[in-house]
């Protein structure tokens, strides 16, 4: 934490932007902050990876680290197990009349491959330029572990806390919530809350807080298309078997139209009509193309053609190839005609979708093109 030369009314300003800390707080996250890192980054070093069944040893024990570190500051938790993986809550009801908020985040993390690509090794947290480089650094183990730590500093400094708190951490967030519903459902008195606070999201800019309505929903679909029984050699057969990699692509090519519109039949039959005036509200946003092209390294932005990037980015459903696999991807070459090739397939969708309903419409165009 960084402090300036000046402190006014009690509370000391951040180095960047205009957010003020109360001193006795800002005292005890200072003298604090290397045991605070090191919590931190224990908590990066697990690979917590909900997607792969060889993790599920390292998903249980990310769930009984957020346990005991809620424990520890005196917020009582407890593991409940679901079908899946386990959901961690944490009650803090000392504030008799006082408003609850809930406090969701999730412990789990996307798949770290292509392990090659990164600069440092995924579950090795590495301090660069100021920033901390690890799988779940952002999303999302960084953001709950901060809400701890803001719970601990008032609790350690004041003994107390404004409002009532209840901290929900999840295990399966990267593999769509699977379990969470449910677990919502049957568990409403506890969770009952007044306000949710879910930190699983950016900030607009550098000093421009965001206080976020909602996310994109997702449905989330595996393409597999199956040829002859076994690979085959392409001098030898190629021309006259089909290939499985060319039928899938072939499928995959009818998802878009040349405009980018998603090309699925229904799609966008429910996709609710924004008001006017929040588009233009979104216009005025000072977000620039050339920014996002930079950041990501294109030299091109696509998508739908008619929307603002924001648009395309906050308001309108998307369907994206995820990843692929057919034949021979080792190094050298090897001319076969592979027997299968497979897609995992997202959407991204908005208010008033229904992924069922997308499932539906996805299934009978894939049959149709196939």
């Amino acid at each position: 934490m960084t402090k300036s030369s000046k402190a006014v009314r009690g509370a000391s300003k951040t180095a960047r932007g205009n957010t003020t800390i109360p001193a006795d707080l800002e005292r005890f996250l200072s003298d604090n902050d290397p045991r605070i890192h090191n919590e931190l980054f224990e908590f990066l070093r697990i690979p917590s990876v909900s997607a792969k069944s060889d993790h599920n040893a390292d998903t249980r024990r990310a769930a009984e680290w957020v346990k005991a570190s809620l424990d520890k500051i005196g917020v009582p938790a407890k593991i409940y197990p679901t079908a899946g993986h386990p959901v961690v809550v944490g009650e803090w009801r000392n504030a008799p009349g006082a408003p609850t908020v809930l406090i969701y985040g999730h412990y789990d993390v996307q798949p770290a491959e292509p392990l090659e690509l990164w600069t440092s090794p995924p579950f090795e947290p590495t301090v660069r330029d100021r920033k901390i480089f690890a799988r779940g650094s952002v999303d999302d183990k960084g953001q709950i572990f901060l809400h701890i730590k803001a719970l601990e500093a008032h609790l350690a400094t004041r003994g107390t806390l404004p409002v009532n708190v209840v901290v929900i951490v999840e295990g399966e967030e990267e593999i769509g919530s699977e379990n969470l519903a449910a677990f919502v459902a049957e568990q409403k008195k506890l969770l009952k809350a007044d306000a949710v606070v879910i930190s699983d999201s950016a900030m607009f800019a550098p000093g421009l807080p965001s206080i976020l309505s909602s996310l994109r929903g997702l449905a989330y679909f595996e393409i597999n298309v199956q040829g002859p029984k076994g690979d085959l050699h392409s001098g030898s057969y190629g021309g006259a078997v089909v290939n499985p990699a060319m039928a899938l692509a072939r499928i995959l090519a009818t998802f878009h139209d040349k405009d980018g519109h998603i090309a699925i039949p229904g799609f966008y039959k429910k996709v609710r009509a924004w008001d006017p005036k929040i588009r233009k509200q979104m216009r005025s946003l000072p977000f620039s193309d050339k920014t996002l092209m930079k950041e990501t390294g294109v030299s091109a932005l696509g998508g739908e053609k008619g929307y603002t990037t924001l648009e395309k980015l906050w308001i309108r459903p998307t369907c994206e190839v995820n990843g692929q696999l057919s034949g021979y991807t080792g190094e050298g070459a090897k001319t076969v005609l592979p027997a299968k090739a497979m897609a995992k397939v997202s959407c991204r969708l908005v208010p008033d979708q229904d992924p069922a309903e997308i499932e539906k419409l996805m299934k009978a165009h894939v049959a149709k093109v196939a």
